[in-house]
């Protein structure tokens, strides 16, 4: 079941349970949504942007935590929905989707997994995807695909491209630092780390692997 508390007739809070709430527990929910009228009906009219039902977002896992806290359970999803003047509002269609209005199955998913995808032309896909493989990582890949036997699936492949993101480019700061023919005495990750090296401060770990503080 799904509750409904609105703010200011503009914001609007779902509320997803396993069970039904007492009247204690309602308001408790509206209090924490800083004094929301609970709306009678099981649903409301009208145009609404909020998160696509398919992803739980970090808001929600946080609000369903502060209501574990607060003693009350069986709350399983907290989402914010915003009511709009337009038809088709503005709306980052990544994250978010817009509703014709918002009932008992806005959290109700559909959608069936896309069947698994053979790729036995990496470098193609590699194109068309946008992953950013390099040619030495398309080698390495359908040499592997060689040795295993089968063509690599699309989500392994994808998956490997992931080693290219920003955040773990550790095979390329690593390698050797090579300008014009001449290989330097410091990686670009030791560039990096210098700094902390000579003033270490109170820094306790500093780009260690993915994180520092």
């Amino acid at each position: 079941m799904i509750f409904f508390f609105t703010k200011e007739k503009r914001a609007v809070f779902a509320v997803k349970v396993q069970k039904a709430l007492h009247s204690n527990d309602l308001e408790k929910l509206s209090w924490l949504f800083g004094k929301a009228d609970l709306v009678p009906g099981k649903s409301l009219s009208g145009i609404y942007t909020g998160p696509r039902k398919e992803m739980v977002t970090p808001w929600s896992t946080n609000a369903v935590e502060i209501t574990q806290n607060m003693g009350l359970e069986g709350i399983e999803r907290i989402e914010q929905f915003h009511l709009s003047d337009m038809d088709d509002p503005h709306h980052d269609h990544m994250l978010q989707a817009v509703y014709n209005g918002l009932d008992q199955q806005i959290f109700t998913v559909l959608r069936t997994p896309e069947p698994v995808m053979p790729i036995t032309d990496i470098g193609s896909y590699n194109k068309k995807e946008g992953l950013a493989l390099s040619r030495d990582e398309i080698r390495y890949l359908e040499k592997l695909s060689e040795r295993l036997g089968r063509a690599l699936t699309d989500s392994e492949i994808f998956g490997f491209s992931q080693v290219n993101s920003e955040h773990c480019r550790h095979k390329i700061f690593n390698g050797s630092f090579i300008i014009d023919g001449v290989e330097k005495e410091m990686s670009l990750f030791q560039l990096i780390k210098i700094t902390t090296h000579r003033h270490s401060n109170r820094v306790i770990s500093a780009y260690k692997d993915i994180c520092a503080f």
